[in-house]
């Protein structure tokens, strides 16, 4: 039929007739599919028109660049619009049925649209359920993603635009991109807002709810972001990018509790977001601003995360530091550069390879093509957040790089380029050259993402559509309607948070409920909330192991991860059962460093201040606090009767607390159904385990009394010399370990059996496993450090928590290693997984001394803490070595003791490891030795400030390089490819000072690049003609220190550096001038580059 009125006579009149003809004829007869021919496109727009005129100017627009390339079949979207081998990204698909979707929103205005909304609607809707198809034949992918985030498991990014079939490999092209899946659920809870059914079955609500899965742990994904190339130099690695985590975070604030059905849904179409993991894509997001990632400083990228469609920050100081910076660095005449030195496209640019070469981006520095993409962003933020002059001022900008087809038709260029003539002058004179468009639309060529955000820009700016219209959900917030209050889908949280946390205090027993109630702490057990059930976030885990199950696409529920303190504070309907939560920090299964009752009070502390902080549900939060009779035992019942009476009086560490019993907190609650949980006739229910109270005498008297100090310290200690009993038989070694009553004494023969015959050698008190594991417990109960922390080795037991730390130190911008002082170390630069963390631990902090493996987990966690709070505490600290602060936190042990035998650290409780750990992280405090100083900056990797930088400089003036310890650093390509603010410079620097064994050694090596930084500096006509070897400078200068400081009778080893490292760096003596002369000694025997304002020149 549309076929024959093309042909018609009348159709090829339809040039010749009047605009108002062309209108009643459009209304009296059907609007053509959307492979009608467009004969009359060319016709003028009709100044003032009605609102049919105007849509359909922009209806046609879309018709004939956008629609007319949507596949038949999967209805995505191709990249190319011209060739036959038609592939199709995801990411750039989803902009194009948002734009189509927005201009059905604007025709729902008009009561006869002549079909024009259904038709609009389902493309969008057929684009939507293309990728959704696409996405669920790769349901084996997202399994093991969700299990193991790696390249070669992720969904692709690309696919057939025809046929959805995968096109490229994970070797052949950076399909890791957590920006496109979450973009993808962004979009559906849009569109599914306003009334489009996308979403049609079981089997696809399950496969969402796994998506989601995925894409709750992007905080610690690196990925290849939305330029599909990951690092800047090109080079296959990921990264860790912002735009990422911020769309991550924006769709999962979107889709938590969304139910997919839309309104005609039901409890098992709602989709369940991990609060936790949300909060934790918050704080990294938060961290990693206003950088996009390590190698990009900035990047384009990140405005549609910050802006439409994301909204993903609700930081008004960290939005502006960070918008300002992409501007100030990438903004230009023809658009936006997408990061510095991006060689995209370039007429430098080598199209036939893949990858970079190592420098080359030098080669593009100044020529970057400039998209003016991002000025559609720019006038389309300026409209939501009611800018009219950053409208104007970019409209402006944008109208004039605007192209035309040949039917009139506005064509955005992807990109302005200089031609490969105009380069050298681009770069001697920048914004001197006139740039060319990429593509016009006469040769069939479009640029699909920036015509749909054109289209988008237009409706929004003409008001065809509303922000309203195009964010249903509220992802922005303008200033004057924020509230205070929580709400559901918007990232903007109460502006002043008053929040009064439940507290529901519980017993373990009645005799400790008697016993607390004697000082006028009112308790519960856990028989006195029945019905309701008590239970650990790991039955919760258990629980959530059903959530998205699905036999038919292979997929499992929930992976095996912790519930955090936002999850545990809810309250949950299960199988007909109400449950509440208690924190992981309650859990004695978990690490042994909730045994210390200090910590456990520090652990509560910081458990409500980041509920106050974090909570944003409506309800109010019930956190479950269990107290246990082990935890007033001895000393330490004090400071918990300190916390139980601060509960009572309503505030605990400035957070207020409204203690009452669980049945009378349950209304206020907020109430978490689990309907996944459908069980049938025929399926067994699972068994859920819940808190039980112990069952003692009520009346029976609570043992408080320990061991005196000394005892306790004596009990520590083994009976027996461990080397001794190494070499004798299995059977000799049982005998003593039935004999032996000493707990230390039993843990250390347990490990010799352990390494021997393995875990499941059987003793007189079953498997030697479980024979450590109840050495550990009664360790525990004892507090006995040094026991606790030789069985906990022996048991490679694992915080589950030290994961979350590790990405909270990566995201500052640290590094982290694990392994032993003076050992191989593993350097951590990306997020890992905790199995991945465990095997690095046991491997490589176990060799020597078994303990250093549990107190290396111990550090992480108490530094990951300080670091969220005290990060200034971390300043010119770049690579965090684990292994070296044990090492400095020991040396202060000595310093310490003197002449008397130092404390040992493995005997210190968590608590007190924690406190001499902030003691070191301290600055420098007077009357310490210069030997002293140096060995704890040296143990603490700490740095001067502007260090990074002067080493850059250095290198400028070094033409081979830089070597210590063996370590080379060159100065090509180093320079060719980074800058000197990159943070990957930096940690290049880190890593060149790596090898050096002696902590004091390497803060001499620090101030000797800072004396050569300044002797440079004030002479630039020197530079050093041969490779700078520090070692042998740091040499020279002490050999020199020697001679003016001999040894006293010859005592003094002549390799002997104590005496160097011990004396002041400036002064006449200082070790300043000693390294100042070796310097310029070195620079003296190379040549003077001559400079024609030199003084000493005649003529």
């Amino acid at each position: 039929m549309a076929a024959a009125a093309a042909t018609s006579p009348a159709a090829v009149h339809m040039a010749d007739v009047s605009w108002k003809m062309l209108e009643l004829r459009a209304r009296s007869k059907r609007s053509g599919s959307i492979y009608e021919p467009l004969k009359s496109i060319n016709l003028p727009k009709p100044e003032g028109g009605s609102l049919w005129d105007k849509l359909d100017n922009y209806y046609r627009i879309v018709k004939s660049t956008l629609l007319l390339h949507q596949s038949p079949t999967t209805g995505l979207f191709p990249t190319k619009t011209y060739g036959d081998n038609r592939k199709a990204k995801v990411h750039d698909s989803l902009y194009c049925a948002a734009c189509a979707w927005a201009l059905a929103l604007a025709y729902r205005r008009i009561d006869d649209d002549k079909g024009r909304t259904h038709e609009l609607e389902h493309s969008a809707i057929k684009c939507m359920r293309g990728i959704l198809y696409c996405y669920m034949r790769q349901a084996d992918k997202v399994q093991q993603f969700k299990q193991d985030p790696k390249p070669s498991a992720c969904l692709h990014s690309v696919f057939s635009a025809h046929t959805g079939d995968e096109v490229f490999s994970h070797k052949e092209y950076g399909h890791l991109q957590i920006n496109a899946v979450s973009l993808f659920l962004l979009y559906l809870v849009e569109m599914i807002s306003s009334g489009l059914q996308i979403i049609y079955n079981t089997d696809e609500v399950s496969f969402i709810q796994n998506l989601v899965f995925c894409v709750e742990r992007a905080y610690r994904v690196p990925d290849f972001g939305v330029w599909e190339r990951g690092s800047k130099y090109n080079n296959g690695s990921p990264e860790l990018h912002s735009s990422s985590v911020g769309l991550a975070k924006a769709a999962l604030e979107a889709i938590n509790g969304f139910n997919l059905f839309g309104k005609q849904g039901c409890s098992w179409s709602v989709i369940f977001v991990d609060f936790d993991a949300h909060n934790r894509n918050r704080q990294t997001l938060c961290s990693l601003l206003p950088r996009e990632s390590r190698s990009h400083n900035t990047d384009a990228a990140l405005l549609p995360c910050l802006s439409y469609p994301a909204f993903a920050l609700d930081d008004d100081v960290l939005f502006s530091q960070t918008l300002d910076k992409i501007i100030r660095k990438l903004k230009g005449k023809y658009g936006f550069k997408r990061f510095l030195r991006d060689g995209y496209r370039t007429a430098l640019e080598d199209k036939t390879r893949r990858y970079y070469k190592p420098a080359e981006i030098k080669l593009f520095d100044g020529i970057e093509c400039e998209f003016p993409l991002f000025f559609i962003f720019m006038i389309i933020d300026g409209v939501f957040r009611g800018n009219p002059a950053q409208v104007k001022e970019y409209q402006d900008l944008l109208d004039p790089l605007l192209q035309h087809t040949s039917e009139g038709c506005p064509v955005v260029p992807k990109y302005y380029y200089v031609p490969a003539d105009f380069v050298d002058l681009e770069k001697k004179n920048p914004g001197s050259q006139k740039r060319f468009p990429s593509n016009s639309g006469r040769d069939g060529k479009f640029f699909l993402w920036g015509q749909a955000v054109y289209i988008i820009a237009k409706l929004l700016a003409d008001k065809l559509v509303s922000p309203k219209d195009m964010d249903p959900i509220g992802r922005y917030v303008p200033p004057q309607d924020q509230r205070n209050v929580s709400m559901r889908f918007s990232n903007q949280g109460p502006l002043e948070n008053d929040l009064v946390v439940h507290v529901a205090l519980i017993a373990e027993s009645q005799r400790l409920q008697v016993f607390l109630n004697t000082y006028g702490i009112q308790t519960q057990t856990p028989q006195q909330v029945e019905p309701i059930q008590i239970w650990a976030q790991k039955e919760l885990v258990k629980a959530y192991f059903h959530l998205g199950v699905n036999d038919k696409l292979g997929l499992s529920g929930r992976p095996d991860r912790p519930i955090g303190c936002l999850g545990t504070s809810k309250i949950y309907r299960i199988l007909g059962k109400t449950v509440v939560c208690y924190s992981i920090i309650f859990d004695l299964s978990d690490f042994y460093m909730s045994q210390d009752v200090m910590m456990l009070i520090d652990d509560i502390k910081n458990a409500l201040q980041f509920i106050k902080q974090y909570w944003k549900m409506h309800g109010r939060p019930l956190f479950v606090v269990l107290i246990r009779e082990d935890n007033i035992r001895g000393s330490r019942f004090s400071p918990i009767l300190d916390m139980l009476a601060a509960f009572r009086k309503g505030i605990v560490g400035g957070v207020k607390v409204h203690v009452d019993r669980v049945q009378t907190l349950v209304s206020g609650a907020v109430v978490e159904q689990l309907d996944f949980l459908r069980i049938t006739d025929t399926e067994e229910a699972p068994v859920f385990k819940s808190l039980e109270e112990l069952d003692l005498p009520k009346h029976s008297k609570v043992k408080r009394q320990s061991s005196t100090p000394n005892a306790s310290e004596l009990e520590q200690q083994p009976d027996v010399n461990i080397n001794d009993w190494k070499n004798k038989s299995t059977y000799e070694i049982l005998q003593k370990l039935n004999d032996c009553s000493c707990l230390a004494s039993q843990a250390l023969l347990s490990g010799v059996l352990l390494k021997r015959e393995g875990p499941n050698f059987i003793t007189k008190e079953g498997t030697i496993a479980e024979h450590i594991e109840r050495i550990y417990r009664r360790a525990g109960s004892k507090k006995l450090w040094l026991v606790l922390r030789y069985s906990a080795a022996f048991a490679q037991k694992f915080s589950s928590s030290i994961t979350p730390h590790i990405t909270t130190l990566l995201v500052h911008g640290k590094q982290v290693t694990l392994g032993a002082f003076g050992q191989e170390e593993e350097v951590i630069s990306n997020p890992l997984s905790p199995a991945v963390i465990k095997n690095i631990i046991y491997e490589k902090c176990h060799l020597q001394d078994e303990r250093e493996a549990v107190v290396q987990q111990e550090l992480v966690i108490h530094i990951g803490w300080i670091i969220s709070n005290s990060p200034e505490l971390f300043s010119g600290m770049l690579k965090i070595r684990i292994g070296w602060i044990i090492h400095a936190m020991k040396y202060e042990l000595k310093i310490r003791a003197g002449d008397m035998p130092a404390k040992d650290l493995y005997q210190m409780s968590p608590s007190e490891v924690k406190q001499l750990l902030l003691d070191i992280l301290q600055p420098q405090q007077q009357g310490r030795s210069w030997l002293n100083r140096r060995h704890r900056d040296g143990s603490l990797n700490r740095t001067p400030a502007g260090f990074y930088d002067r080493v850059w400089q250095i290198l400028e003036r070094t033409p081979n390089g830089l070597i210590v310890a063996g370590k080379f650093l060159p100065q090509q390509p180093t320079l060719s490819d980074m800058t000197m603010y990159e943070r990957n410079f930096s940690l290049l620097v880190e890593d060149m000072l790596q090898n050096i064994d002696q902590p004091e050694y390497r803060q001499i090596i620090v101030e000797l690049l800072m004396v050569i930084s300044v002797i440079l500096e004030r002479n630039p006509e020197l530079e050093f003609q041969d490779k700078v070897d520090l070692d042998k400078v740091v040499q020279e200068a002490f050999d020199d220190f020697q001679k003016d400081h001999s040894s006293p009778k010859g005592a003094e080893k002549q390799d002997d550096m104590t005496a160097f490292y011990n004396t002041h760096p400036l002064g006449k003596k200082g070790t300043c001038s000693y390294l100042s002369k070796a310097v310029i000694t070195l620079l003296l025997e190379g040549e003077v580059k001559p400079s024609n304002d030199d003084p000493c020149t005649i003529s």
